[in-house]
């Protein structure tokens, strides 16, 4: 523990309770390594504050003495955004204690939940007062609000409700100098200049730590409906999904994966098999809330069959199955991680450029790496593709990833960019993708990313190495 971060410490024991302090290095391991086990780093001290009164006194100190700190919720980021450095340089600063649903508010349609409650209680919650939050994603049972919020998380719901950026009406954060923003007011009309609550979504604690949100929440469903197709390839989907949105604008997911994602889940995903009896090389999860559910599915999809836009289809005759769909959907990354190493790419391109770019993507990276296998799937309705480069059978995966990953990225990453994509559709920038940022960035983005930074976080003490780097960060004690 550096001198700074000792005082700093002897400075809370006379101001916040002892559980929110935990120097037991044991207790603070686990929240030192990231969700993917790619990026392992060190904290002295893991401060998890009850209230948001205990943050600001919290961020006050660290930065009276200039000691950074790394927020964190559920620990479930995908691109390292929440771990400490690994010098040691950092504190955890975790929100899990602040786990409470201050309101909600069925009748406005408003919750207002801590930064720690996790996203599943947050729809059980709502579930029970006869509404929704419409934001899911596979990680529901350990992710939370403050994350979510942070990385403006996206989800399989974002085609009809848009990602966490659209649902969040107001926002209560500690700035960089202890101060309290409390913006949760869900107002319709506020022109008082910046809009603070949208600079902090997606900022990856970088500018403030998020310790409450007033989020949207909306109707229950009275009629679920979701079917299972196969078909030729990602063009005929998007002519698909376009007939879909045509018919309805109930159309929650479209989403898309080819038959090796597939059969990865089946191979390893225990209870899991295939929705349809023949093989087909693409399959598509769709799912509609429109009051003529699974008679208007069937509708679309016998003419889509007739146009031989689909091979075949099945229609989920239960919520269950339509849960069982969903398993395979949610368990793609899982299953094919255990196919070995691979180079994994959350990125996005424009919706009407998804489906080429998924063949021709796949087929660049196989011939420029031989013996690697490409292959992508997704949620076909907003353009986000989770693009997996795997390494060859046999491949030691440390030298995979020490030798071979970087090259791989740079060349998915200019194939993205040369398709007016983004390297960042859900998952963020965190400390994997921050050297990228900076290689294929505008000027005038690195130049307002920066600016932003330096201006709200002027020592540079919050969740340092992650999103964006000031030039000449200030030396910390």
């Amino acid at each position: 523990m550096t001198p700074a971060q000792s005082a700093m410490l002897a400075d809370l024991a006379r101001t916040i309770d002892a559980k929110a302090i935990v120097t037991d290095a044991d207790a603070i391991v686990p929240w030192a390594t990231d969700w993917r086990d790619r990026y392992r780093g060190r904290a002295p001290v893991l401060l998890q504050p009850s209230s948001t009164t205990q943050v600001a006194t919290i961020v006050t100190a660290a930065a009276r003495h200039r000691v950074p700190l790394v927020a964190q919720g559920g620990n479930s980021s995908m691109v390292g955004g929440a771990t400490p450095p690994a010098d040691g340089s950092a504190l955890i600063l975790s929100l899990r204690r602040m786990d409470r649903i201050r309101s909600l508010d069925a009748d406005a349609g408003f919750a207002v939940a801590e930064a720690g409650v996790i996203l599943a209680n947050l729809h059980e919650a709502a579930i029970a007062a006869g509404r929704r939050f419409p934001l899911t994603l596979g990680a529901r049972g350990s992710a939370t609000i403050g994350g979510l919020v942070s990385t403006n998380a996206g989800g399989t719901q974002v085609l009809r409700f848009g990602s966490m950026r659209g649902l969040v009406a107001g926002i209560e954060a500690v700035f960089a100098d202890g101060s309290i923003h409390d913006g949760l007011a869900p107002l319709k009309k506020d022109n008082r200049g910046y809009d603070l609550t949208q600079l902090l979504v997606g900022a990856e604690g970088t500018l403030g730590i998020v310790t409450a949100a007033t989020l949207r929440l909306v109707t229950l469903p009275t009629v679920r409906a979701a079917a299972w197709a196969g078909t030729d390839g990602p063009e005929s989907a998007l002519r698909l999904l376009r007939r879909c949105q045509a018919a309805t604008d109930a159309l929650e997911s479209f989403e898309i994966l080819p038959r090796e994602s597939l059969d990865a889940v089946l191979a390893h995903v225990p209870g899991t098999r295939s929705p349809l009896a023949a093989a087909h090389r693409w399959h598509l999860l769709i799912e509609t809330t429109d009051p003529r559910g699974a008679e208007q599915l069937e509708e679309l999809l016998s003419t889509a069959l007739a146009d031989g836009l689909i091979a075949d289809a099945t229609i989920a005759a239960s919520d269950a199955q339509i849960a069982d769909f969903w398993r395979i959907r949610d368990s793609i990354s899982d299953a094919e991680r255990a196919m070995g190493p691979a180079s994994q790419h959350d990125i996005s391109v424009p919706v009407e450029a998804m489906p080429g770019f998924m063949i021709a993507a796949a087929a660049a990276c196989e011939a420029r790496f031989p013996g690697t296998h490409a292959s992508g799937f997704g949620h076909l309705g907003d353009g986000n593709i989770h693009f997996h480069v795997r390494a060859a059978a046999g491949t030691d995966a440390g030298r995979w990833y020490r030798d071979a990953v970087p090259d791989v990225t740079r060349f998915v990453d200019d194939l993205v960019v040369a398709a007016g994509g983004s390297i960042a559709a859900e998952h963020g920038i965190g400390q994997m993708k921050i050297d990228e940022l900076e290689r294929l960035a505008s000027p005038a983005r690195l130049h307002a990313l920066r600016g932003v930074k330096a201006a709200m976080d002027p020592l540079a003490i919050l969740n340092p190495g992650k999103l964006v780097r000031l030039a000449s960060p200030p030396a910390t004690q």
